[in-house]
């Protein structure tokens, strides 16, 4: 494994991840809100940034396929938590939550029980927008600890709710193209 720029920049998300809660332990809000927003948004650029350059600069390497996905699954389900228990658990924010939760849960155990074969689970584009709707959905929650203002807990509510309604769908994408491969006739 080369540490090339597209990697560290996956790691340092990896790493970020762990720090968001952190951040609500060591300051109050509003000051924590704004590091963790920009904890949160500089993690979720790098989600761009680090598959544009691998592409662009021919960088694609396995360790990058193998921890880009985790990094970011680690920082949007980390922040859901933080955002979550900061709202105080309202049924809207915590159910989209929990739909996410699932599919992140239920698609990361198709891919380890398909093995080799999880390949057939390729990320699709749905599924990238649906990456950037949970990241622009969790930095509008969180930015509402800054400016408190009910129209922004709303508009970050809502997009919550389009992100969960998005994961439900690529998550059923990914169930069906797995299906095949789950029936009791296919041995391995």
């Amino acid at each position: 494994m080369r540490w090339t720029l597209p990697n560290i920049l996956s790691v340092l998300r990896l790493f970020a991840a762990p720090l968001f809660p952190a951040v609500y332990f060591l300051w109050d809000s509003p000051l924590a809100d704004w590091i963790a927003l920009f904890v949160f948004v500089g993690a979720s650029a790098t989600d761009w940034v680090d598959g544009y350059l691998a592409r662009k600069w021919n960088l694609v390497s396995r360790f990058g396929a193998m921890v880009d996905p985790i990094a970011d699954k680690a920082m949007v389900l980390i922040a859901l938590m933080v955002v979550v228990a900061h709202f105080g658990m309202p049924v809207t924010i915590t159910l989209a939550a929990g739909v996410i939760f699932f599919r992140e849960v239920f698609v990361s155990g198709l891919r380890e029980f398909l093995g080799a074969r999880a390949g057939q689970l390729r990320v699709t584009k749905l599924a990238k927008w649906k990456t950037t709707v949970q990241m622009v959905a969790i930095s509008v929650l969180i930015g509402h600890g800054i400016v408190a203002q009910p129209a922004v807990e709303l508009i970050g509510t809502a997009l919550l709710v389009v992100a969960a309604v998005l994961t439900l769908v690529t998550g059923l994408d990914y169930f069906a193209k797995a299906w095949p491969y789950l029936s009791e006739n296919d041995r391995p």
